[in-house]
């Protein structure tokens, strides 16, 4: 069956006025957090916390696949094979399934208790290519042409303004570059802002993230070129930059924190106003109360067929019917975080129920980096895992 995602890149590969805009489901928590990767479990009591089993996790994502409103969904290896593989879920489906194609150190959170993210970002990858096109770790050139498995994968890089390390991970890129193209294997690339810079910090991390984009893909050929870009959404000045800078690259936005479902609904709304044509949502998703009503409505903003607010009050409506409480009020879920998306521990609510305007017009997901040399190793720690749980 012919994928919504090969057919929207190539519409806006063509035209970039489109309206075509590709949604992810970013169901990968399992390559960065331990037994909490699948989120809460509706079975909680008060402080009680208790967790999906990964096995509910996956029912959610079969839950998805048959809905079938996103274009991608992005999974662990171990969970493509299950999906992809064994019980042959998207060979009926519009949705391509694709996996992490490498971890890198400053997402490996298991345990909540790791320096990991404390020092600059070391690429690694527990995934191989072969295992995700066909199961196994060599695949014959028939079994790759079959395509019984993933053969698309996202690829993370995390620059620090270190030498070293930023020296390490391209040669890392190159090499799976390299071998992605030589098994027909597809992949779009992550960047994140750094998360271990010390005294070196760029002044301005949004510029400092596109510029390396730009440069990372400059000696970079069509053939090894990822199919799209996923970074965090810095805001209008930012993200016009970088896509007007290159018309074939196609840029995306990471999705951050749960927040509220206004701040989930305002940043696809508005990333895509100022030039994004694909949105991957991880825990925006996965903390919501009905995951495929959430998606019914990223969906319809996504196609522009209703605005951020009224997509909100729909989407209570919605839970009212299927007698799910939200965790918030109607009004309460009207508010915006204003640091959702940045590097503070800490989120400001403000009540954007009566306002119509962009969130992004204030720059509300602009990073805001706190003074490293006056943190104890052990508050870096808690900045890195708040940074990346705000990423996933």
């Amino acid at each position: 069956m012919e994928k919504s995602l090969d057919r929207k890149i190539a519409r806006i590969l063509q035209d970039r006025s489109c309206n075509d805009f590709i949604l992810a489901d970013a169901k990968d928590a399992d390559m960065a957090f331990g037994l909490s990767a699948p989120g809460m479990s509706p079975e909680q009591h008060g402080s009680e916390a208790k967790f999906r089993t990964i096995e509910e996790y996956r029912n959610i994502i079969r839950e998805i696949i048959d809905q079938g409103l996103v274009d991608i969904m992005l999974m662990s290896n171990s969970t493509s094979e299950i999906l992809t593989i064994k019980e042959r879920r998207f060979v009926n489906s519009t949705i391509t399934p694709a996996i992490r194609a490498n971890d890198a150190t400053d997402i490996w959170l298991a345990g909540g208790e790791g320096i990991y993210g404390s020092v600059p970002s070391r690429p690694f990858q527990t995934a191989t290519l072969d295992h995700a096109l066909c199961g196994k770790s060599y695949c014959t050139k028939a079994e790759r042409e079959a395509k019984i498995g993933a053969d698309l994968g996202l690829y993370s890089i995390t620059f620090n303004n270190n030498p070293e390390t930023d020296y390490e991970a391209l040669m890392s890129y190159k090499a799976f570059r390299l071998e992605a193209e030589a098994k027909g294997f597809r992949h779009f690339l992550e960047v994140f802002s750094p998360n271990a810079c010390g005294a070196h910090c760029p002044t301005d991390i949004p510029k400092f993230v596109n510029d390396h984009i730009a440069r990372t893909l400059a000696g970079v050929t069509s053939a090894g070129r990822p199919l799209f870009l996923k970074i965090p959404y810095y805001g209008p000045k930012a993200m016009e930059a970088l896509v007007r800078y290159d018309s074939q690259v196609v840029v995306g936005i990471l999705g951050g924190s749960a927040g509220t479902t206004l701040d989930a609904f305002q940043m696809l709304h508005d990333a895509k106003k100022y030039g994004a044509r694909v949105a991957l949502y991880g825990r925006k998703i996965n903390s919501a109360e009905h995951q495929t009503t959430f998606i019914k409505y990223l969906r319809a903003i996504a196609d522009s067929e209703i605005e951020p607010i009224e997509a909100v009050k729909a989407y209570h409506a919605d839970l009212e019917r299927l007698h799910i409480r939200p965790k918030r009020s109607l009004k309460d879920d009207l508010t915006s975080m204003e640091t959702s998306d940045s590097y503070n521990a800490q989120s400001k609510p403000t009540n954007a129920s009566k306002k119509t305007t962009s969130t992004a017009s204030k720059n509300v997901f602009a990073v805001d980096l706190p003074d490293f040399s006056k943190m104890t190793t052990a508050e870096k720690v808690q900045w890195n895992l708040e940074r990346i749980r705000r990423s996933m």
